[in-house]
């Protein structure tokens, strides 16, 4: 503990001063981030440090297994967290962000016992459809490495299906005002991978290559389309 304490005061002489310009800017005229990004909480991931993002630019929420519960009457964080991005914040662009050697999928992929921990399995209860796509979809003769890869992918692409029940984020991509985005950080290689909502395949995100979109943004009314009309 005293060792991060001395990074607070390395901030407080050293970093700040640099950069108390766009502190002071961001203290007056508000902010306005990029894009929202729901994470993990594990330590290992930082998002702010995989997009090398600077203050203002992220608007982050982060859980245990990236989870987006589907939108129901009850109050929640993730749920509150995601109404004010895109309603008060404006927030074009969500992202889902997985990733390698995830104890909360780990948990789910290897059913292991959580009687001890009543909170935790309640809420992994979000990715129970993740886990039944594993089990059922997938071959049975998978490493452990494998289905724990399995599991946190398809982790990812449950929650963008949850987060679209969320009514700000449907009314939102009806407009064509939000893009949804799915990804998955491998530690180990230090590579990113995004989803193509297209293929429904994961690919790495490349400088100069068209980047893979779970849900790119483009009005999506219903209405909209034509339509036969019943003969009288």
């Amino acid at each position: 503990m005293n060792e991060l304490i001395g990074r607070v005061v390395n901030f407080e002489t050293k970093v700040f001063p640099n950069e108390s310009a766009l502190y002071n800017q961001l203290a007056s005229h508000g902010q306005s981030p990029k894009a929202l990004m729901i994470s993990c909480a594990d330590s290992r991931v930082v998002p702010e440090h995989i997009m090398q993002a600077a203050p203002g630019d992220l608007f982050v929420c982060r859980n245990a297994g990236n989870i987006v519960p589907p939108h129901a009457t009850q109050n929640g964080g993730v749920t509150s967290t995601v109404e004010y991005a895109v309603m008060v914040l404006g927030v074009r662009d969500i992202i889902v962000c997985g990733h390698s050697d995830c104890g909360a999928m780990k948990a789910l992929s290897t059913n292991a016992d959580l009687t001890a921990m009543p909170n935790v399995a309640a809420w992994l209860r979000h990715s129970h459809a993740a886990q039944k796509v594993c089990r059922e979809s997938y071959a049975d003769d998978l490493s452990d490495a494998e289905k724990l890869r399995n599991m946190a992918l398809e982790n990812v692409v449950a929650q963008l299906a949850h987060l679209r029940t969320h009514p700000s984020v449907a009314s939102g991509i009806a407009r064509g005002e939000i893009a949804l985005h799915g990804w998955y950080v491998d530690i180990h290689a230090g590579q990113v991978l995004g989803l193509d909502g297209e293929t429904g395949r994961f690919s790495p995100l490349r400088e100069g290559q068209t980047m893979p979109v779970a849900l790119p943004h483009g009005r999506r009314l219903a209405g909209e389309s034509a339509y036969a009309q019943a003969a009288e």
